[in-house]
C-alpha cells in the first residue's frame, strides 16, 4: 500500500486538470527543518544553561587548599580541615582567628547566616524572597531588633567591637573570594548583601526569637484561661508543676490545688457545641516539643575519676544544620596556648558550647520568665495610663522592603515598657516587656568561656553574658561541676510574672536586669550530679528570682536523674547511651490504665477492633521504637483523650477561639491524670453514662483518628516509625520542581519522642550531641545532623547525618588534616 500526500482537505482537481504543485509537502519539510533547528537550539541552550549552572555551583564551593590573602590579618592563619570538613583554625591572636572564622563561615554557610539569622531577626526576609516573607516580617518588626542591634553594637566595650569588626571583615572577604555567590542566590536571582558587625548581634536576637517567644505565648494562654474560667477550675487546669518534677533543689509539686475535685467545681455549661469530632483532634499534643538535655557527673561517680559532661540541644531541624563545628587555637599569656573545640553559630565569632581543655560547658533552654504581658489602660487621644499619668505612645515607622513589590509601611507603637502587641483574644490592648529590648541584652561577654580556667570562672562569665537566658551546665578538669543561668534575667518588683496584668499604678514593674551576683547557681551538689531538661531546676527564693516561663514537664529530667544516680562508675559510653534513651517510662501508667481498667473483657467483647487494640498494647515493648505499635497507640490514646476531656471543660474558650487547646500547657498531665483516676462525677461529659464509658470511647476515637480513611487498616502496620519520620528541609527546596531530592535530607523513621531523653519529632530533634571530660578531649565525641557544609555539591553536605540518626559518636577533636588553607595578610599597597 502506498501512502498518499497530505492534501490539507483541498477539493479534488477536475478530471484531466494538471496536478497542483505539492506545496504542502515543501512547507512541511521546511517547517520540520525549522522546528528541528529550534529544538536543537533549545537543547543547546538548555545544555549550555545546565553547564553554566553547574559551573556556577562548582564555583561557589569554598576554598580549602592553597594560600589566599585576607586583609586585616596581623599574621598568617592556617585552616586545616579534616575528613568531615571540620576546620581547625590557628592564628597568632584571637582577632585573627575571628577574622578567619568569618571567612570560613561565609564560604560554607553565608545564606543560612543571611536568611535564618540576620533577616529573620531584623524582619527583612521579604526583601529577599518577596511577599511570602511579609507575614513573618510584620510580626518581628514590632520589636525593632535592627535598631536595638545597632544601639547595642555602639554600647559594646571596644574589645568586643573589634572582635565583631574583624569577624565581619572576614565574612565579606570570604564571600568575595568565592568564584560565584552561594547557590541559593543563583536560584533567587539575587545578590548577597555585605555583612555588618551589628548583624552578628542580630544573630543573637534570632536566638532570642527562637527560644523566648514561647514564654510570651505561654503567659498569653494562661491569661486567657484565667479570664474565662471559674477560679477553682483555672487552678485545677493550670498547676505550676506535676508529680514528675525533678528539680535539683526543692521538691515536687504537692498537688494541693486538686482539692477542687472534691470541692464541687461546677459542671461546664451543656448548651455549647459538642467537642470536635476525632478527625479534628491533633495526634501531637504540642506545636513544638522542648527536648534539650544537659548533665554533669562528678569524678567520684565516674569510672575514669574525672568529671563528665553531656549536652544535646534539641531545636527545629532544617538544612543546613544550625551549628558549625570548629576548633580554635591562639597564644595566650605566659606561653600557654588556648585551644577550644565544639560548635559555633555561623554569624558569630564565638565558640557556643564545647571545651577549652580546662572547662567544658553546654546549654539547655531555661524557660525562666523573661517577658511579661502588660494589659494597657487607654487614656484617650492616643495615650495610655502609667504611674506618672497618661503618656502618648511613641510611634515608629518601619519600612518593609518587598522584593518584586512596593515597600510596605508599618506603624509600630511603643510604650515606656515595650512594644504594643495585637489585642488579645478578649480584645484587651496589651504591650510586652521583654529582656531582649533592655540594655545589656546582647554582648560578647561569653567569649570569656573560651579562656575560663575553672568552673567558678566559667559560671561568673555566664552570669554576665548578654544572650537569651539558658541553663549552663559545666565541669572543669579539677572535677568540679555546676549550673547557673547564662544570659539576661529581668528584675521584677511587686509581682511573680505568671499572668498578664496592668502596670499603670506602679505596683508591677521591672528595675533593669538581675545583678550577676543574685543569679542563682549550684556548685558541687552533694549527690555529685547536675541535670536539666528544660524543667524547673530550683525552688524557693531562687525560683522567685527566675520566675516560671513555662517549664516543661519534669518527666524527661527525672528519667535522666534516675539513670545518672543508678551509675556509680559512669563512662562516656553511658552518657551517649542516655542521650539515645527511648524508654517510655512516662507512658507506663497509661499502658497499665488501658490494660487494667479501660479495655476490660466486657469492653472488648464483640468488638474486634478494641480487642486488637488491647492485644497490641499488651505487647508493650516499653520504648518509642521505630517498629512499636504499642507505643504509638498508647501515646495517641493519651493525647486524644486529653483533647476531648479538656475540650469539654473549656468549651467557652474553644467557642471564643477554636484554635485554643489546653495541650499547649506544659503541665496538663496533672489534671488529666487526676480526671482519669479520680473521675469526679461533676466533670463527666453528660453524653456518657459513666467515666468508664468515657474512657472506652477514647479508644474508639483514637482508632478513628490514626486509621484515617481506612478503618480496616491492620493495626500492626501503624508503627511509630511510620509517622515519626524525619522531615528536614532546605528553606528553598519547595521553590523548584524536584529540588527537594537535591537539597533535603532523606526521610528516615526515627525512634524517640517527647517525655524521654531522645526527644525526636519529624522536624525537631538533637541539633548536636556532645560528651566530654574536660582535660581529656581526645576521648570526647560530638555529632551534628547533616554535615558541615551548606552546599549540596560538597562531600560534607550530609556526611555526618547517618551517624546523627543512629546515635553513633564522632570524635570531638578534628582529625588529621585533609585540606590546608593558609590565609595571609594582604600585601602592602604599591606606593
Amino acid at each position: 500500500m502506498t501512502s498518499e500526500p497530505i492534501r490539507w482537505n483541498a477539493p479534488a482537481p477536475p478530471a484531466g486538470a494538471a496536478a497542483p504543485p505539492r506545496r504542502p509537502r515543501v512547507w512541511l519539510r521546511r517547517t520540520g527543518l525549522a522546528l528541528g533547528l529550534l529544538v536543537l537550539a533549545l537543547l543547546v541552550a538548555l545544555g549550555a544553561g545546565a553547564l553554566w549552572a553547574r559551573s556556577q555551583l562548582l564555583a561557589s564551593l569554598p576554598d580549602v587548599e592553597g594560600r589566599l590573602a585576607l586583609p586585616g590579618l596581623a599574621a598568617p592563619v592556617s585552616v586545616e580541615r579534616d575528613a568531615l570538613g571540620v576546620p581547625a583554625i590557628r592564628g597568632a591572636s584571637r582577632l585573627d582567628v575571628a577574622r578567619a572564622t568569618g571567612f570560613v563561615h561565609a564560604q560554607d554557610r553565608f545564606f543560612q547566616m543571611d536568611l535564618m539569622l540576620r533577616r529573620r531577626a531584623a524582619g527583612e526576609v521579604a526583601a529577599l524572597v518577596g511577599p511570602r516573607g511579609l507575614e513573618r516580617d510584620r510580626e518581628v518588626r514590632i520589636h525593632r531588633l535592627r535598631a536595638h542591634a545597632e544601639a547595642a553594637y555602639r554600647a559594646l566595650p571596644a574589645a568586643q567591637r573589634e572582635l565583631l569588626d574583624a569577624y565581619a571583615a572576614g565574612v565579606n572577604a570570604g564571600l568575595a573570594a568565592l568564584e560565584a555567590p552561594p547557590f541559593e542566590y543563583l536560584l533567587l536571582r539575587a545578590d548577597p548583601e555585605p555583612w555588618r558587625p551589628e548583624d552578628s548581634l542580630l544573630a543573637v536576637f534570632a536566638m532570642y526569637l527562637e527560644l523566648q517567644t514561647y514564654t510570651m505565648e505561654h503567659e498569653t494562654n494562661l491569661g486567657f484561661l484565667q479570664a474565662m474560667l471559674p477560679p477553682d477550675l483555672f487552678a485545677f487546669l493550670s498547676p505550676v508543676g506535676t508529680d514528675w518534677d525533678a528539680p535539683m533543689t526543692g521538691g515536687v509539686y504537692d498537688g494541693s490545688d486538686f482539692a477542687v475535685l472534691t470541692a464541687g467545681v461546677p459542671a461546664p455549661a451543656t448548651h455549647l457545641p459538642a467537642p470536635p469530632p476525632p478527625a479534628a483532634v491533633p495526634s501531637d499534643g504540642s506545636e513544638r516539643i522542648a527536648g534539650s538535655n544537659a548533665w554533669a557527673v562528678a569524678p567520684e561517680h565516674t569510672a575514669a575519676g574525672a568529671a563528665l559532661l553531656a549536652n544535646d540541644m534539641h531545636l527545629p531541624l532544617s538544612v543546613p544544620s544550625l551549628w558549625y563545628r570548629a576548633a580554635f587555637e591562639w597564644p595566650g599569656a605566659g606561653g600557654r596556648r588556648h585551644r577550644v573545640t565544639g560548635i559555633t553559630l555561623p554569624g558569630l565569632p564565638l565558640l557556643i558550647a564545647g571545651s577549652n581543655g580546662r572547662v567544658a560547658w553546654g546549654f539547655t533552654s531555661s524557660l525562666i520568665d523573661t517577658s511579661d504581658i502588660i494589659l494597657l489602660e487607654p487614656a484617650g487621644d492616643g495615650a495610655y495610663r502609667t504611674p506618672a499619668g497618661p503618656r502618648p505612645y511613641r510611634r515608629h515607622e518601619e519600612v518593609i522592603a518587598v522584593r518584586g513589590a512596593a515597600p510596605e509601611r508599618l506603624e509600630v507603637l511603643w510604650t515606656e515598657w515595650g512594644p504594643v502587641l495585637p489585642d488579645d483574644r478578649l480584645g484587651r490592648p496589651r504591650a510586652v516587656a521583654w529582656v531582649a529590648h533592655r540594655e545589656g541584652a546582647v554582648n560578647l561577654a561569653a567569649r570569656g568561656l573560651e579562656t575560663a580556667a575553672s568552673l567558678e570562672e566559667a559560671l561568673a562569665v555566664a552570669r554576665r553574658a548578654g544572650a537569651p537566658a539558658q541553663n549552663i551546665v559545666a565541669a572543669d578538669a579539677a572535677g568540679h561541676i555546676g549550673w547557673t543561668i547564662f544570659g539576661a534575667v529581668p528584675h521584677r518588683i511587686g509581682f511573680a510574672g505568671r499572668l498578664p496584668g496592668s502596670w499603670s499604678d506602679g505596683g508591677r514593674r521591672w528595675e533593669g536586669l538581675v545583678p550577676p551576683e543574685r543569679v542563682p547557681a549550684l556548685v558541687d551538689p552533694p549527690g555529685g550530679r547536675v541535670w536539666n531538661a528544660n524543667n524547673r531546676t530550683v525552688d524557693g527564693e531562687a525560683l522567685a528570682v527566675l520566675g516560671d516561663g513555662g517549664y516543661r514537664s519534669g518527666a524527661r529530667a527525672r528519667q535522666i536523674r534516675d539513670a545518672l544516680f543508678a551509675l556509680d562508675e559512669a563512662t562516656a559510653d553511658d552518657m551517649r547511651a542516655l542521650q539515645m534513651d527511648d524508654r517510655a517510662l512516662f507512658l507506663e501508667r497509661w499502658k497499665d490504665l488501658l490494660l487494667e481498667d479501660v479495655l476490660t473483657p466486657e469492653a472488648v467483647a464483640g468488638n474486634p477492633r478494641r480487642a486488637e487494640f488491647r492485644r497490641q498494647v499488651a505487647a508493650w515493648e516499653g520504648r518509642a521504637a521505630v517498629d512499636s505499635v504499642a507505643f504509638r497507640l498508647v501515646r495517641a490514646y493519651r493525647l486524644v483523650l486529653a483533647q476531648e476531656l479538656f475540650d469539654h471543660l473549656t468549651r467557652e474558650l474553644r467557642e471564643k477561639d477554636p484554635s485554643f487547646g489546653l495541650l499547649r500547657y506544659p503541665h496538663f498531665e496533672e489534671p488529666l491524670w487526676a480526671l482519669v483516676t479520680e473521675r469526679p462525677p461533676q466533670l463527666l461529659d453528660p453524653r456518657f453514662a459513666s467515666w468508664h464509658e468515657r474512657l472506652v470511647a477514647g479508644v474508639d476515637d483514637t482508632l478513628a483518628l490514626i486509621a484515617g480513611q481506612s478503618p480496616d487498616v491492620p493495626l500492626e502496620s501503624l508503627t511509630w516509625g511510620s509517622v515519626n519520620t524525619t522531615d528536614v528541609r532546605h528553606p528553598l527546596s519547595g521553590a523548584l520542581p524536584m529540588a527537594d531530592r537535591w537539597l533535603d535530607m532523606p526521610d528516615l523513621p526515627m525512634r524517640g519522642a517527647e517525655e524521654m531523653p531522645l526527644a525526636q519529632r519529624p522536624d525537631y530533634g538533637a541539633s548536636m550531641r556532645l560528651v566530654v571530660s574536660p582535660g581529656h578531649e581526645e576521648a570526647g565525641t560530638l555529632v551534628i545532623p547533616m554535615g558541615q557544609s551548606g552546599h549540596p555539591l560538597s562531600p560534607h553536605y550530609t556526611d555526618a547525618h547517618d551517624e546523627w540518626a543512629e546515635g553513633e559518636p564522632l570524635p570531638l577533636l578534628p582529625g588529621p588534616p585533609v585540606h590546608t588553607l593558609v590565609l595571609g595578610p594582604a600585601p602592602p599597597a604599591a606606593s
